[in-house]
Protein backbone atom coordinates (compact mmCIF):
# COMPACT_ATOMS: atom_id res chain seq x y z
CA UNK A 1 0.00 0.00 0.00
CA UNK A 2 1.16 3.54 -0.80
CA UNK A 3 0.40 6.65 1.24
CA UNK A 4 0.19 9.99 -0.57
CA UNK A 5 0.21 12.46 2.28
CA UNK A 6 -0.14 16.20 2.68
CA UNK A 7 -2.12 16.99 -0.46
CA UNK A 8 -5.01 19.26 -1.35
CA UNK A 9 -7.82 18.06 -3.59
CA UNK A 10 -11.47 18.68 -4.37
CA UNK A 11 -14.46 16.58 -3.38
CA UNK A 12 -17.93 17.84 -4.23
CA UNK A 13 -16.40 21.20 -5.24
CA UNK A 14 -14.88 21.64 -1.78
CA UNK A 15 -11.14 21.73 -1.24
CA UNK A 16 -9.91 19.34 1.43
CA UNK A 17 -6.49 18.62 2.90
CA UNK A 18 -5.93 14.93 3.46
CA UNK A 19 -3.85 11.83 2.86
CA UNK A 20 -4.73 9.07 0.44
CA UNK A 21 -3.97 5.36 0.63
CA UNK A 22 -3.53 3.53 -2.66
CA UNK A 23 -3.68 -0.25 -2.69
CA UNK A 24 -3.12 -1.96 -6.01
CA UNK A 25 -4.94 0.11 -8.62
CA UNK A 26 -7.54 1.57 -6.23
CA UNK A 27 -7.91 4.45 -3.82
CA UNK A 28 -8.26 2.44 -0.61
CA UNK A 29 -8.81 5.12 1.99
CA UNK A 30 -8.90 8.89 2.42
CA UNK A 31 -8.06 10.28 5.86
CA UNK A 32 -7.93 13.81 7.26
CA UNK A 33 -5.05 13.03 9.60
CA UNK A 34 -2.66 10.17 10.03
CA UNK A 35 -0.77 8.74 13.01
CA UNK A 36 2.86 8.45 11.90
CA UNK A 37 3.55 5.80 14.55
CA UNK A 38 0.98 3.56 12.88
CA UNK A 39 2.57 4.39 9.55
CA UNK A 40 5.94 3.11 10.80
CA UNK A 41 4.32 -0.07 12.00
CA UNK A 42 2.67 -0.69 8.62
CA UNK A 43 5.91 0.13 6.78
CA UNK A 44 4.04 1.93 4.00
CA UNK A 45 5.57 3.58 0.94
CA UNK A 46 5.15 7.29 1.61
CA UNK A 47 5.01 10.14 -0.89
CA UNK A 48 4.87 13.62 0.61
CA UNK A 49 2.74 15.91 -1.56
CA UNK A 50 4.06 18.96 0.28
CA UNK A 51 0.71 20.69 0.13
CA UNK A 52 0.43 20.48 -3.67
CA UNK A 53 -2.78 19.93 -5.62
CA UNK A 54 -3.87 16.37 -6.38
CA UNK A 55 -6.43 15.97 -9.16
CA UNK A 56 -8.05 12.99 -10.89
CA UNK A 57 -6.28 11.97 -14.06
CA UNK A 58 -7.42 14.17 -16.93
CA UNK A 59 -9.09 12.67 -20.01
CA UNK A 60 -8.56 14.00 -23.54
CA UNK A 61 -11.41 13.08 -25.91
CA UNK A 62 -9.78 14.77 -28.92
CA UNK A 63 -6.06 14.48 -29.64
CA UNK A 64 -4.31 13.73 -32.94
CA UNK A 65 -0.64 13.63 -32.05
CA UNK A 66 2.32 14.73 -29.95
CA UNK A 67 6.11 14.68 -29.83
CA UNK A 68 6.47 14.66 -33.64
CA UNK A 69 4.08 11.72 -34.00
CA UNK A 70 0.70 11.77 -35.74
CA UNK A 71 -1.61 8.86 -34.89
CA UNK A 72 -2.74 8.64 -38.52
CA UNK A 73 0.84 7.54 -39.32
CA UNK A 74 -0.43 3.97 -39.20
CA UNK A 75 2.12 2.78 -36.63
CA UNK A 76 1.93 1.62 -33.05
CA UNK A 77 4.94 3.83 -32.33
CA UNK A 78 2.93 6.99 -32.98
CA UNK A 79 0.13 5.90 -30.65
CA UNK A 80 2.59 4.99 -27.90
CA UNK A 81 4.27 8.39 -28.26
CA UNK A 82 0.94 10.10 -27.65
CA UNK A 83 0.22 7.78 -24.73
CA UNK A 84 3.50 8.83 -23.11
CA UNK A 85 3.00 12.52 -23.87
CA UNK A 86 -0.46 12.43 -22.32
CA UNK A 87 0.87 10.87 -19.12
CA UNK A 88 3.62 13.48 -18.90
CA UNK A 89 1.02 16.26 -19.06
CA UNK A 90 -1.45 14.84 -16.55
CA UNK A 91 -3.76 12.92 -18.87
CA UNK A 92 -4.46 9.30 -17.91
CA UNK A 93 -7.00 8.37 -20.64
CA UNK A 94 -7.42 9.58 -24.23
CA UNK A 95 -9.32 8.88 -27.43
CA UNK A 96 -7.16 8.08 -30.45
CA UNK A 97 -8.47 10.69 -32.89
CA UNK A 98 -8.45 10.48 -36.68
CA UNK A 99 -8.64 13.08 -39.41
CA UNK A 100 -10.53 12.56 -42.66
CA UNK A 101 -8.77 10.06 -44.90
CA UNK A 102 -9.34 7.05 -47.13
CA UNK A 103 -11.10 4.01 -45.74
CA UNK A 104 -7.82 2.08 -45.97
CA UNK A 105 -5.93 4.63 -43.83
CA UNK A 106 -8.73 4.77 -41.25
CA UNK A 107 -8.74 0.98 -40.97
CA UNK A 108 -4.96 0.97 -40.57
CA UNK A 109 -5.18 3.45 -37.69
CA UNK A 110 -7.83 1.27 -36.03
CA UNK A 111 -5.68 -1.85 -36.44
CA UNK A 112 -2.68 -0.18 -34.84
CA UNK A 113 -4.82 1.13 -31.98
CA UNK A 114 -5.98 -2.41 -31.26
CA UNK A 115 -2.36 -3.52 -31.10
CA UNK A 116 -1.54 -0.92 -28.43
CA UNK A 117 -4.58 -1.31 -26.14
CA UNK A 118 -3.56 -3.11 -22.97
CA UNK A 119 0.11 -2.39 -23.69
CA UNK A 120 0.06 1.42 -23.37
CA UNK A 121 3.34 2.91 -22.17
CA UNK A 122 1.54 5.88 -20.61
CA UNK A 123 -2.06 7.03 -20.63
CA UNK A 124 -4.67 4.40 -21.42
CA UNK A 125 -6.70 4.36 -24.62
CA UNK A 126 -10.40 4.84 -23.87
CA UNK A 127 -11.41 4.26 -27.48
CA UNK A 128 -11.37 5.98 -30.86
CA UNK A 129 -12.78 9.33 -31.96
CA UNK A 130 -13.43 9.51 -35.70
CA UNK A 131 -13.28 13.16 -36.74
CA UNK A 132 -14.71 12.78 -40.23
CA UNK A 133 -14.71 11.86 -43.02
CA UNK A 134 -18.40 12.85 -43.29
CA UNK A 135 -17.83 16.59 -42.94
CA UNK A 136 -18.99 19.67 -44.83
CA UNK A 137 -16.40 21.05 -47.25
CA UNK A 138 -17.73 24.57 -46.57
CA UNK A 139 -16.46 24.28 -42.99
CA UNK A 140 -13.55 21.96 -43.58
CA UNK A 141 -11.04 23.90 -41.46
CA UNK A 142 -7.81 21.91 -41.67
CA UNK A 143 -9.58 18.74 -42.88
CA UNK A 144 -8.36 17.70 -46.32
CA UNK A 145 -11.13 18.41 -48.85
CA UNK A 146 -10.21 15.48 -51.10
CA UNK A 147 -11.17 13.01 -48.36
CA UNK A 148 -14.49 14.60 -47.36
CA UNK A 149 -17.56 12.68 -48.46
CA UNK A 150 -21.21 12.06 -47.70
CA UNK A 151 -22.22 9.50 -45.06
CA UNK A 152 -21.91 5.92 -46.27
CA UNK A 153 -23.41 3.24 -44.02
CA UNK A 154 -21.69 0.46 -45.95
CA UNK A 155 -18.34 2.10 -45.26
CA UNK A 156 -19.30 2.56 -41.61
CA UNK A 157 -20.14 -1.14 -41.36
CA UNK A 158 -16.59 -2.00 -42.49
CA UNK A 159 -15.15 0.42 -39.93
CA UNK A 160 -17.25 -1.03 -37.13
CA UNK A 161 -16.32 -4.58 -38.12
CA UNK A 162 -12.62 -3.73 -37.79
CA UNK A 163 -13.01 -1.61 -34.65
CA UNK A 164 -14.58 -4.28 -32.40
CA UNK A 165 -16.49 -1.73 -30.34
CA UNK A 166 -13.65 0.80 -30.04
CA UNK A 167 -15.47 3.68 -31.76
CA UNK A 168 -16.63 5.86 -28.86
CA UNK A 169 -17.22 9.18 -30.63
CA UNK A 170 -17.69 10.38 -34.19
CA UNK A 171 -17.76 13.95 -35.44
CA UNK A 172 -20.04 14.51 -38.43
CA UNK A 173 -21.88 17.22 -40.37
CA UNK A 174 -25.55 16.19 -39.95
CA UNK A 175 -26.85 18.38 -42.78
CA UNK A 176 -25.14 16.23 -45.41
CA UNK A 177 -27.29 13.77 -47.38
CA UNK A 178 -27.69 10.69 -45.18
CA UNK A 179 -26.67 12.58 -42.05
CA UNK A 180 -29.74 11.74 -39.97
CA UNK A 181 -29.53 8.07 -41.01
CA UNK A 182 -25.90 8.08 -39.89
CA UNK A 183 -26.87 9.54 -36.50
CA UNK A 184 -29.41 6.76 -36.03
CA UNK A 185 -26.80 4.15 -37.02
CA UNK A 186 -24.18 5.53 -34.62
CA UNK A 187 -26.67 5.88 -31.78
CA UNK A 188 -27.78 2.27 -32.26
CA UNK A 189 -24.11 1.26 -31.96
CA UNK A 190 -23.56 3.20 -28.72
CA UNK A 191 -21.39 5.94 -30.26
CA UNK A 192 -21.42 9.54 -29.05
CA UNK A 193 -22.53 11.60 -32.05
CA UNK A 194 -20.66 14.91 -32.16
CA UNK A 195 -21.12 17.78 -34.61
CA UNK A 196 -18.47 20.05 -36.15
CA UNK A 197 -17.04 20.98 -39.54
CA UNK A 198 -20.68 21.63 -40.23
CA UNK A 199 -22.72 24.37 -41.85
CA UNK A 200 -25.93 23.18 -40.21
CA UNK A 201 -28.70 25.72 -39.72
CA UNK A 202 -30.46 26.08 -36.40
CA UNK A 203 -33.28 23.89 -37.67
CA UNK A 204 -30.95 21.22 -39.07
CA UNK A 205 -29.03 21.13 -35.79
CA UNK A 206 -32.22 20.76 -33.77
CA UNK A 207 -33.24 17.84 -35.97
CA UNK A 208 -29.83 16.25 -35.39
CA UNK A 209 -30.19 16.62 -31.61
CA UNK A 210 -33.69 15.17 -31.72
CA UNK A 211 -32.25 12.21 -33.64
CA UNK A 212 -29.53 11.54 -31.07
CA UNK A 213 -26.55 13.86 -31.62
CA UNK A 214 -25.42 15.05 -28.20
CA UNK A 215 -21.99 16.66 -28.37
CA UNK A 216 -20.17 19.52 -30.11
CA UNK A 217 -16.55 19.11 -31.18
CA UNK A 218 -14.31 22.20 -30.67
CA UNK A 219 -17.34 24.44 -30.10
CA UNK A 220 -17.47 27.67 -32.15
CA UNK A 221 -14.72 26.43 -34.47
CA UNK A 222 -15.50 25.04 -37.95
CA UNK A 223 -19.18 25.98 -37.75
CA UNK A 224 -21.27 29.09 -38.51
CA UNK A 225 -20.96 32.09 -36.22
CA UNK A 226 -24.05 33.10 -34.25
CA UNK A 227 -26.21 35.65 -36.07
CA UNK A 228 -29.38 37.13 -34.60
CA UNK A 229 -31.46 36.22 -37.68
CA UNK A 230 -29.63 32.99 -38.44
CA UNK A 231 -28.71 31.49 -35.05
CA UNK A 232 -27.17 28.32 -36.44
CA UNK A 233 -25.66 25.24 -34.85
CA UNK A 234 -24.00 26.93 -31.87
CA UNK A 235 -27.21 28.55 -30.63
CA UNK A 236 -29.09 25.27 -30.98
CA UNK A 237 -26.40 23.54 -28.93
CA UNK A 238 -26.25 26.21 -26.24
CA UNK A 239 -29.98 26.19 -25.59
CA UNK A 240 -30.21 22.38 -25.51
CA UNK A 241 -29.46 21.24 -21.96
CA UNK A 242 -28.65 17.70 -23.07
CA UNK A 243 -25.84 18.73 -25.43
CA UNK A 244 -22.26 18.85 -24.14
CA UNK A 245 -19.46 20.86 -25.74
CA UNK A 246 -15.70 20.64 -26.20
CA UNK A 247 -13.58 23.70 -25.50
CA UNK A 248 -10.02 24.21 -26.73
CA UNK A 249 -8.80 26.60 -24.04
CA UNK A 250 -5.49 27.65 -25.55
CA UNK A 251 -6.20 31.37 -25.79
CA UNK A 252 -6.35 31.06 -29.59
CA UNK A 253 -9.39 29.01 -30.54
CA UNK A 254 -11.67 30.72 -28.02
CA UNK A 255 -11.58 34.20 -26.52
CA UNK A 256 -11.61 34.13 -22.69
CA UNK A 257 -15.03 35.78 -22.76
CA UNK A 258 -16.39 32.92 -24.87
CA UNK A 259 -14.89 30.38 -22.46
CA UNK A 260 -16.68 32.11 -19.59
CA UNK A 261 -19.92 32.30 -21.59
CA UNK A 262 -19.77 28.58 -22.40
CA UNK A 263 -19.23 27.83 -18.74
CA UNK A 264 -22.05 30.13 -17.66
CA UNK A 265 -24.51 28.51 -20.06
CA UNK A 266 -23.39 24.88 -20.01
CA UNK A 267 -21.82 24.50 -16.59
CA UNK A 268 -18.92 22.21 -15.76
CA UNK A 269 -21.03 19.07 -16.21
CA UNK A 270 -21.61 19.78 -19.92
CA UNK A 271 -18.27 21.34 -20.86
CA UNK A 272 -15.18 19.29 -21.68
CA UNK A 273 -11.61 20.55 -21.91
CA UNK A 274 -9.71 19.04 -24.81
CA UNK A 275 -6.47 19.71 -26.68
CA UNK A 276 -7.16 18.83 -30.34
CA UNK A 277 -3.36 18.68 -30.41
CA UNK A 278 -1.28 17.77 -33.43
CA UNK A 279 2.22 16.32 -33.42
CA UNK A 280 3.75 19.68 -32.51
CA UNK A 281 2.52 19.26 -28.93
CA UNK A 282 5.57 18.97 -26.73
CA UNK A 283 7.91 19.90 -29.58
CA UNK A 284 7.44 23.56 -30.46
CA UNK A 285 7.54 25.83 -33.47
CA UNK A 286 8.36 24.48 -36.89
CA UNK A 287 6.88 22.95 -40.02
CA UNK A 288 4.80 19.77 -39.91
CA UNK A 289 2.85 17.56 -42.30
CA UNK A 290 -0.62 16.98 -40.84
CA UNK A 291 -3.77 15.72 -42.56
CA UNK A 292 -2.04 16.00 -45.92
CA UNK A 293 -1.28 19.70 -45.31
CA UNK A 294 1.85 21.68 -44.59
CA UNK A 295 1.30 23.21 -41.17
CA UNK A 296 3.45 25.96 -39.68
CA UNK A 297 3.62 26.40 -35.92
CA UNK A 298 4.74 29.85 -34.84
CA UNK A 299 4.62 31.02 -31.23
CA UNK A 300 2.74 27.83 -30.43
CA UNK A 301 -0.07 28.51 -32.95
CA UNK A 302 -0.57 25.98 -35.77
CA UNK A 303 -1.87 27.29 -39.11
CA UNK A 304 -2.17 26.25 -42.74
CA UNK A 305 -0.64 28.43 -45.44
CA UNK A 306 -3.91 30.37 -45.81
CA UNK A 307 -3.98 31.17 -42.09
CA UNK A 308 -6.57 28.56 -41.11
CA UNK A 309 -6.06 27.20 -37.60
CA UNK A 310 -4.81 23.61 -37.76
CA UNK A 311 -5.40 21.95 -34.40
CA UNK A 312 -3.43 23.15 -31.36
CA UNK A 313 -0.27 22.58 -29.38
CA UNK A 314 -1.86 23.00 -25.95
CA UNK A 315 -1.62 20.28 -23.27
CA UNK A 316 -4.29 19.27 -20.78
CA UNK A 317 -2.46 20.75 -17.78
CA UNK A 318 -2.04 24.02 -19.68
CA UNK A 319 -5.74 23.93 -20.63
CA UNK A 320 -6.61 23.67 -16.95
CA UNK A 321 -4.26 26.51 -16.08
CA UNK A 322 -5.76 28.70 -18.83
CA UNK A 323 -9.30 27.94 -17.68
CA UNK A 324 -8.51 29.19 -14.20
CA UNK A 325 -6.70 32.24 -15.60
CA UNK A 326 -9.80 32.99 -17.71
CA UNK A 327 -12.03 33.00 -14.64
CA UNK A 328 -13.26 29.43 -14.26
CA UNK A 329 -13.15 28.26 -10.61
CA UNK A 330 -10.44 25.63 -10.12
CA UNK A 331 -12.89 23.00 -8.87
CA UNK A 332 -14.97 23.41 -12.03
CA UNK A 333 -11.91 23.36 -14.26
CA UNK A 334 -10.88 20.02 -12.76
CA UNK A 335 -14.41 18.74 -13.32
CA UNK A 336 -14.25 19.77 -17.00
CA UNK A 337 -10.85 18.10 -17.46
CA UNK A 338 -11.52 14.88 -15.55
CA UNK A 339 -15.00 14.16 -14.22
CA UNK A 340 -17.13 15.34 -17.14
CA UNK A 341 -15.20 13.49 -19.87
CA UNK A 342 -15.20 10.35 -17.70
CA UNK A 343 -18.98 10.50 -17.47
CA UNK A 344 -19.30 11.37 -21.15
CA UNK A 345 -17.36 8.22 -22.07
CA UNK A 346 -19.07 6.10 -19.38
CA UNK A 347 -15.72 5.23 -17.80
CA UNK A 348 -16.41 3.50 -14.51
CA UNK A 349 -14.71 4.60 -11.28
CA UNK A 350 -12.43 7.25 -12.80
CA UNK A 351 -12.54 11.03 -12.97
CA UNK A 352 -12.88 11.64 -9.22
CA UNK A 353 -10.85 11.17 -6.07
CA UNK A 354 -13.02 8.84 -4.02
CA UNK A 355 -12.54 5.64 -2.05
CA UNK A 356 -12.93 2.65 -4.32
CA UNK A 357 -12.13 4.60 -7.47
CA UNK A 358 -9.20 3.78 -9.74
CA UNK A 359 -6.02 5.53 -8.62
CA UNK A 360 -5.58 7.69 -11.73
CA UNK A 361 -4.07 10.74 -10.07
CA UNK A 362 -1.96 13.77 -10.94
CA UNK A 363 0.06 15.96 -8.59
CA UNK A 364 0.39 19.57 -9.76
CA UNK A 365 2.44 22.46 -8.43
CA UNK A 366 1.16 26.04 -8.21
CA UNK A 367 2.11 26.66 -11.85
CA UNK A 368 0.16 23.56 -12.96
CA UNK A 369 3.33 21.67 -13.81
CA UNK A 370 2.93 17.91 -13.50
CA UNK A 371 5.02 16.56 -10.62
CA UNK A 372 3.73 12.98 -10.72
CA UNK A 373 1.15 10.97 -12.61
CA UNK A 374 -0.35 7.73 -11.29
CA UNK A 375 -2.05 5.43 -13.78
CA UNK A 376 -4.00 2.61 -12.14
CA UNK A 377 -1.98 3.13 -8.99
CA UNK A 378 1.43 3.01 -10.70
CA UNK A 379 3.66 6.08 -10.91
CA UNK A 380 4.35 6.90 -14.54
CA UNK A 381 8.06 7.05 -15.26
CA UNK A 382 9.09 9.06 -18.29
CA UNK A 383 10.49 6.80 -20.97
Amino acid sequence: MTLIKNVKFYQDNQQVEASIFVEGNKIKRIVDQYDLRTLDELNEQVIDGKGCLLIPGMIDVHIHGAKNFNMMDGTTESIQAVSRACAETGCTHFLVTSVSDTLEELLQMIKQTKQVIGKEEGAKIAGIHLEGPYLNIEKKGMQNAKYLRHPDLNEMAKIFEEADGLIKMMTIAPELPGGIELINYLKDNGVIVAIAHSNASYEEAQKAFESGASHITHCFNAMPAIHHRSPGLVTAALENDDVSVQAIVDGIHLHPGIVRLLFKIKGADKMVLTTDALQAMGVGDGNYLFGGHQVTVKNGVARLKDGTLASSTVTMNKSLENSVAFGIPLANGIQMASTTPAKLLNLASVGEIREGYTADLVLLDKEFNVLRTWISGEIYTKK
